[in-house]
């Protein structure tokens, strides 16, 4: 059994999920990747994941959607939204549905490091 800490990062950007897979694996955790919010919800019924990193604007589930999945059936597992449509509306709605915390695109990488880490440190 592992000590690492399990991500999934879920973001319709390839290249976006691309960067942040290497970027969080470098950092020394266990990370995989999910294209939509359908796709997240399968590997979410597996479990296991400490955190989910979670675009909010996808086509077919978005991540509200997801994190209400979340809320419901994996409630250990924290979320942190992602999203280019940084607005007030939102990140009311995602905290509502327990999201950790809420980050803005074009965001910086040690800005998403160090939310990890201090949501990891969350009781």
């Amino acid at each position: 059994m592992t000590n690492k800490k399990r991500l999934l990062i879920v973001d319709d950007e390839p290249d976006l999920r691309t960067l942040l897979t290497h970027v969080l694996a470098a950092a020394g955790y266990e990370v995989a990747e999910a294209s939509d919010g359908e796709e997240a919800i399968d590997k979410l019924k597996f479990g296991g994941f400490n955190i989910v990193l979670l675009d909010i604007q996808m086509p077919n589930v978005n991540g509200i959607q997801v994190l209400k999945y979340i809320q419901e059936h994996s409630p250990d597992t924290k979320a942190i939204m992602l999203t280019g449509y940084a607005d007030l509306k939102h990140a009311m709605e995602a905290k509502e549905f327990g999201a950790k915390d809420f980050i803005g695109k074009p965001y910086k990488i040690e800005d998403i490091l160090s939310t990890v880490e201090r949501v990891l440190q969350e009781t």
